[in-house]
């Protein structure tokens, strides 16, 4: 997959993995090098759903969550604090 745009908000496919018979799945190397994931890493699994079922599945590494919390519910709880959200 070397098609890659440099545009890190930009959603893409980086690989195509198989589910087997237990549940597991592997994630792909070099996926694993460019996240630094390494053996006994965290990853937190987050679902979005659509109509009742599950669309979407990210993975994130347990270390950066809670900065992503802050990132995205922080603006947020500044509009509520200030009375812009009702």
């Amino acid at each position: 997959m070397e098609a890659r745009n440099n545009n890190p908000s930009c959603c893409k496919v980086e690989a195509v993995v198989s589910v087997d018979e237990r549940g597991q799945m592997i994630l792909p190397k070099e996926i694993r090098d460019r996240a630094q994931i390494r053996a006994g890493d965290k990853l937190a699994v987050v679902t979005w759903e659509k109509e009742g079922n599950v669309s979407y599945i990210c993975l994130i590494k347990a270390s950066n969550f809670s900065e992503l919390i802050k990132e995205i519910l922080g603006p947020m709880a500044k509009e509520i604090i200030s009375g812009e959200i009702k």
